[in-house]
């Protein structure tokens, strides 16, 4: 596939599945959490910035370490009490035990960063999460509901492949700016709100859904134990997603084919089976 395209293709391809692989390991954590926590995220602040003796953070933690839920013959840094939604103590890499603030702010700005470390990484896996949830609908969406009609600019089949890593480099260079620019209008607007609110903040909220000064255009209005559990659930559909548009990148760029394409292709009946003796090599 990769000897069929242009070098900037792949260098554009190379950097998508980067950004993939971002994704997964923005925040290390399973892809089903098996409890409701009902505690707020506001009070999950990293409790190993310091240890005994000049510890660093990351050691304390894990000098503190727990029993993992996810992982019952591993350990737990003491960064993951369970005191965050969707935690069950799966850090295996010791991600959450390392102050991230300065990485984004710089070093003048204290270590806890301006959100608390633990937040960080909740911003970044809900942000990811979203991001992985849209694209697994773009993977399959051209092929349920058709595609963008070309025209004499762009071409006439401009739009028209399934296959969203081919479709990449048929994209007009315009549009992609286009993306490019929504796109980053919404991370500004987001790092914005970071700033503004501060430890305040809560990790992945963009001012959309219910509540007061929000948009909220299909009038949601939960209880605060129904609204838990819609982020729990938003937290579980962002983890499987992010895993699960990775295994569509890599198909896709395996076969080359959209994705309902290789699934029809699974499920045909070759011509040989409907012949006498058609367990044998077709042939034969």
């Amino acid at each position: 596939f990769f000897e069929e395209i242009s070098r900037n293709t792949r260098m554009k391809l190379s950097l998508a599945l980067l950004g993939l692989l971002a994704s997964a390991s923005a925040y290390t954590a399973p892809l089903m959490a098996t409890k409701v926590l009902k505690s707020s995220t506001k009070s999950t602040k990293s409790k190993a910035s310091s240890g005994p003796s000049g510890q660093s953070a990351s050691a304390a933690a894990w000098a503190a370490a727990g029993p993992s839920t996810a992982l019952p013959f591993a350990t737990a840094p003491a960064t993951l009490d369970g005191s965050m939604l969707g935690d069950v103590g799966f850090d295996p890499l010791g991600f959450s035990t390392t102050p991230v603030g300065p990485w984004f702010l710089g070093s003048s700005v204290p270590s806890q960063g301006v959100i608390g470390d633990l937040d960080w990484y909740r911003e970044a896996e809900l942000i990811h999460g979203r991001i992985a949830m849209v694209a697994a609908v773009g993977f399959i969406g051209p092929e349920l509901f058709g595609t963008l009609p070309g025209n004499e600019w762009t071409g006439a089949d401009a739009y028209s492949n399934t296959n969203p890593l081919e479709a990449f480099s048929q994209v007009p260079g315009l549009a992609l700016i286009q993306i490019f620019a929504f796109m980053s209008f919404l991370e500004i607007k987001r790092l914005n709100y970071i700033k503004t609110e501060g430890r305040s903040y809560q990790p992945g909220d963009l001012k959309i859904g219910q509540g007061a000064d929000r948009w909220n255009p299909f009038g949601l209005n939960y209880s605060p134990e129904e609204y838990e559990e819609k982020r729990l659930q938003e937290l579980k559909h962002c983890r499987l997603a992010m895993v699960g548009v990775f295994g569509l990148a890599a198909q896709a760029n395996a076969s080359g084919m959209g994705v309902l394409e290789q699934i029809g292709g699974g499920l045909t009946i070759p011509e040989q089976v409907s012949k006498a003796g058609y367990f044998f090599p077709d042939g034969i």
